[in-house]
């Protein structure tokens, strides 16, 4: 049975070595032990040895022994005895320097670790006769002299004693960190081993296969005759190169990932999220220029980048503002969040039957939910977005504030276009036919536009004119729908007879 280490809990408690007896397992840590030099790990009790005790291979009239005595003297200070400087000695031989917790509980006797890291710099290192201690003279008795064995004893007892009550009363330490280790789940970034630097996929990480079976010997590959180089040897350095090239490449990139911190994920997402979409798409476009830049050049060179693309928003804003009329930041912070409210709820197929149900008359939406058109040309607009404040014209036939209702307005009759014959659309090549009213099929059918790219084309058009104050010029029209000048032409009047829109200013 011989030595038992004694495994602790926790850090800095009793721990240290203990020996029992193996003959009748007494506990002989705290006093003389006899020590079986054949035997590995085999000490027995004084009185076990006087009666001749023997157990296992043990032969106690042939096998020799040592007399093994509890050394609690001091040797080198005043408050370390002799077993604890080779328990120290022990430990750090074991552990490695620098592994103090080990050592600490390999010594016992409640020794913290830094005390231990303490005890061995000053006495060891720091000493006059390094690597020796300075008491390291075999005639040099001064401690043991002046501290007799009973007196170091009690105090080192009564030591143990306050510190082992020290420990149960003392505040539970917080809890075990798992350490960092090799493996991919280690880290916030899936397949990077931050023991190792390195990532469970590499850079070209099939560039190994090309040489894992390619074997050099001295002399091969000259040719003993003409003393050059044969075409195999070639071979194999042309793949050297290319392998050489490709961990080159590896070692680049993994330089890019260290010095631009792209290892810090969370922190790198949780900057990202404060991004505005713009300056998201901004930095995604100049990220190929961190290549050739430091990290902090890098981030220098993107602030200013997105600093002049808040200038240009601004300014584009407040061009905005002035052309729709805005003097003053409480009306440009009221319009952006009612174009807002009016970009949220966006135009659907729904508001374009609605809007087609009515036929050609100007649709009246309900109360809770206007249209986009009544709310730019609606009587209860302010004074400067009243028609003629701005420029806006009353759509012909619709109706004015003022003006008395008609009960039926002329149909809107389009011209033929010459050479352009009408479009028949039927089941087949025009199965969405039903989404339209009879007057905007009518208007496909002779323009020769399938009802599909019409209503695309209808939002587009409305969505523009609502951002251009409800009007809209001929020229702008065709531009938007990329069609033909008369085709153009037709719709545009075709969307101010219906009151989708209002006639712009021709210049």
């Amino acid at each position: 049975m011989g030595l038992i280490k004694k495994k602790t809990a926790a850090r800095g408690t009793e721990g240290g070595s203990k020996w029992v007896c193996d003959s009748c397992s007494v506990d002989i840590t705290s006093t003389v032990r006899i020590k079986c030099d054949v035997c590995p790990d085999y000490d027995l009790c004084v009185p076990c040895f006087a009666e001749g005790k023997k157990t296992k291979d043990h032969e106690p009239q042939s096998h020799p022994f040592k007399v093994i005595e509890q050394h609690s003297i001091p040797i080198y200070t005043e408050d370390w005895g002799a077993d604890e400087e080779l328990a120290l000695i022990e430990g750090a031989e074991t552990y490695g320097l620098g592994s103090w917790a080990d050592i600490a509980d390999h010594i016992g006797g409640y020794r913290y670790k830094d005390e231990v890291r303490d005890h061995y710099i000053n006495t060891y290192v720091k000493s006059s006769n390094f690597p020796l201690p300075e008491r390291s003279a075999l005639n040099d008795t001064r401690l043991s002299d002046d501290v007799p064995r009973e007196e170091f004893q009690a105090r080192k007892k009564r030591r143990i004693e306050q510190r082992k009550e020290a420990a149960k009363t003392a505040s539970p330490g917080a809890p075990k960190q798992k350490p960092t280790a090799s493996q991919p789940a280690c880290h916030e970034v899936a397949g990077f081993m931050p023991g190792r630097l390195e990532f469970e996929t590499e850079y070209f990480n099939e560039a190994e296969e090309a040489v894992q079976h390619m074997q050099f010997e001295p002399g091969d590959g000259i040719n003993p005759r003409t003393g050059e180089i044969e075409p195999e040897m070639e071979l194999k350095l042309k793949i050297m190169e290319i392998y050489n090239s490709r961990l080159t490449q590896r070692v680049e990139r993994k330089k890019i990932i260290f010095e631009h911190e792209l290892l810090e994920y969370k922190r790198n997402q949780a900057v990202d999220k404060k991004r505005s979409k713009e300056e998201k798409e901004l930095y995604n476009r100049v990220k190929p220029f961190a290549r050739m830049m430091t990290h902090k050049d890098f981030e220098e060179f993107y602030d200013g980048l997105a600093y002049e693309l808040n200038l240009r928003q601004a300014i584009s804003q407040l061009q905005e503002w002035r052309k729709g009329g805005i003097d003053d930041l409480a009306a440009g912070e009221k319009y952006e969040k009612e174009k807002e409210a009016r970009q949220a709820r966006g135009i659907t197929i729904s508001q374009f039957d609605r809007l087609a149900s009515t036929g050609l008359r100007k649709p009246v939406p309900p109360p809770e939910q206007p249209s986009l058109a009544s709310m730019l040309v609606g009587p209860e607009l302010p004074a400067k977005y009243q028609p003629g404040a701005t420029g806006l014209h009353t759509p012909p036939g619709s109706e004015s504030p003022t003006s008395k209702p008609t009960s039926e307005k002329v149909e809107f009759v389009i011209p033929a276009i010459p050479g352009c014959t009408s479009l028949d659309l039927n089941d087949e090549n025009a199965s969405d036919r039903h989404l339209l009213p009879p007057a905007e099929m009518k208007l496909c059918s002779t323009l020769r536009i399938f009802p599909k790219p019409y209503m695309m084309i209808k939002a587009k058009i409305i969505q523009a004119a609502t951002i251009n104050g409800g009007t809209l010029k001929k020229k702008q029209v065709r531009e938007i729908c990329n069609l033909e000048n008369t085709k153009g032409n037709r719709l545009y009047e075709f969307f101010v007879q219906a009151g989708w829109i209002a006639k712009g200013t021709q210049t």
